[in-house]
């Protein structure tokens, strides 16, 4: 499908799992339903059960459900979209923890056997990779479930300190969960040229059991992957956000992308299985396809600023030249103003890429006196921009073409004018340059 210029925003309402993103966006794309459906057929065993898309109502608001659905009982797991961190499916009675559907129980319908698949899920990084690889699925829907995989394998590998290819995916280790990892692969091949954006995000709270003891929420693993993202706290406790859930936002809205607005497109919503109190329990997909062109492309910054009174002029320039040279940093500016008791101060303001604001964080209170920092992010527009070159008068000078409205605008860089003896000859080459 042309999915060129599309912007999808993720309104994480009540949450967001894997279950809830893939029917959200199948709620909101239709036409996607038999793609993502016939890739799950050719990577699922016909043991494991039927995905089964479901309309429903959240808090008042109709939604789809997406669940796995075993063949010989004809009812749905009680999907988790949940912190499957365990392998004891059956013995985990957490539902007074949180309010969210994360009882990981879906699998204790009160059957006799102890697990309803015959055909266990893979539980290895290598072993799942392999396996959808392996499959005749649509073009893309491997490479990028994958990717989503490897962002679970990775934060699994920091919290537990072993080898990638040596986690092993409690979060995975059913088929219900790499059924959604498989379906938002599918959704985000099929949305290739789609940009994505994430809501600030519900914190939740409590416990969760899982293999290693309880854990605190947001589980160790989806804060890992979350870092960077903004969280809010709405008061409700309980997993809000899963694990794999977390990885999905992640691979495809890195810090949780740039918000963009435009004619309003479509809007799906998928829920989760139980309700939450005062909120829908929904993931929303707000699709916005391009309005009047606009120049230029807009990324997202974060702006961190601070003021210091008590460094030398030495000091606040070294400091300045580190924190320029800091990987992230794109600019780096200085202000003088008057502070209290009338004294001078300098205010100091830095645009970084938000996935580089803790490290430039730790920079600021290293490199200099100050003891506290402000921060936001903006969006911004950038102009295309290109480097060249021109000879003038024998000498080769870079200069920068920037595509403006009006037509483009050329600037030479002042480093490669230094060198020339007055001012007079400095300007003259300037002009010609800019003018070639």
């Amino acid at each position: 499908m042309m999915s060129e210029g599309l912007h999808v925003h993720l309104d994480a309402v009540g949450g967001a799992a894997g279950d809830m993103f893939v029917a959200a966006l199948i709620d909101a794309f239709p036409e996607l339903r038999s793609r993502v459906l016939a890739d799950l057929a050719a990577v699922m065993p016909a043991c494991a059960g039927t995905p089964r898309l479901e309309e429903g109502v959240s808090g008042g608001i109709s939604a789809l459900r997406f669940a796995l659905v075993a063949d010989h009982h004809d009812h749905p797991h009680d999907h988790p979209h949940d912190h499957d961190h365990v392998h004891d499916h059956h013995d985990h009675d957490h539902g007074h923890d949180h309010h969210h559907d994360h009882a990981h129980d879906h699998h204790d319908h009160g059957h006799a056997h102890p697990h309803p698949h015959p055909d266990a899920a893979p539980v290895r990084f290598p072993e799942i990779a392999a396996r959808i690889s392996a499959a005749a699925i649509s073009p893309g829907t491997a490479a990028e479930a994958i990717a989503i995989l490897r962002r679970l394998a990775e934060a699994e590998s920091r919290m537990h300190r072993v080898p990638v290819d040596e986690v092993h995916f409690h979060e995975i280790a059913d088929w219900d969960s790499l059924m959604d990892v498989v379906a938002a692969g599918s959704i985000a091949a099929a949305l290739a040229g789609a940009t994505w954006s994430v809501s600030e995000l519900p914190l939740g709270g409590g416990t969760i059991r899982a293999a290693h003891g309880r854990l605190p929420v947001p589980a160790p693993a989806t804060a890992e992957i979350l870092k960077g993202f903004l969280w809010r706290d709405d008061g409700v406790f309980g997993e809000r956000v899963t694990p794999t859930g977390g990885a999905i936002l992640a691979h495809l809205a890195p810090a949780g992308g740039v918000r963009r607005c435009g004619a309003l497109k479509a809007v799906g919503c998928g829920a989760g299985s139980r309700d939450l109190p005062g909120v829908p329990n929904i993931l929303r997909a707000l699709v916005f396809a391009p309005g009047a062109a606009a120049p230029g492309t807009g990324d997202a910054v974060t702006v961190l600023g601070f003021d210091v009174d008590d460094m030398s002029g030495e000091e606040i320039g070294v400091a300045a030249e580190r924190l320029r040279a800091l990987s992230g940093v794109l600019d780096v500016s200085l202000g003088a103003r008057v502070g209290k008791k009338g004294r001078p101060l300098t205010d100091f303001r830095i645009l970084a890429r938000p996935e580089a604001f803790e490290d430039v964080c730790e920079a600021c209170f290293r490199e200099t006196s100050t003891i506290g920092l402000r921060w936001r992010r903006e969006e911004r527009r950038v102009l295309a921009r290109a480097a060249e070159s021109a000879m003038v008068e024998g000498v080769a000078l870079r200069r920068k073409r920037s595509e403006r409205p009006g037509g483009a605008s050329v600037k030479v860089e002042s480093d490669d004018l230094a060198g020339l003896g007055s001012l007079a000859q400095r300007r003259k080459a300037a002009r010609l340059a800019e003018e070639g």
